[in-house]
């Protein structure tokens, strides 16, 4: 079982489904979250794959990856332009305590 930051779903889901209004980029956020931390690296994957794993269209996941890299909660790299996106979820939040 995936540990879960507490301020994932006390904070950062009701800023990004109630405020935003952008329920699937919560989704996106907690599936890449989630399986990061099971592969122990970033996440490698294309939008219609990442859109069948979590249960949205190909045209929501790419909205929610485009707003959480926006909102900078997740960082995307390619090797080149064609290749797929690696993706990395970030805790903003985390810096702010330690400051």
């Amino acid at each position: 079982m995936t540990e879960i930051d507490p301020y994932i779903i006390d904070v950062l889901m009701r800023d990004l489904v109630g405020h935003d209004r952008r329920p699937a980029s919560f989704l996106v956020y907690l599936w890449l979250a989630a399986e990061a931390e099971q592969r122990g690296s970033e996440v490698q994957i294309g939008y219609r794959e990442l859109a069948e794993n979590i249960g949205i269209s190909k045209s929501a996941a790419q909205s929610a990856v485009r707003w959480l890299i926006k909102r900078r909660l997740l960082s995307a790299k390619k090797s080149n332009a064609t290749a797929l996106p690696s993706y990395k979820t970030l805790s903003p939040w985390k810096g702010r305590a330690q400051r």
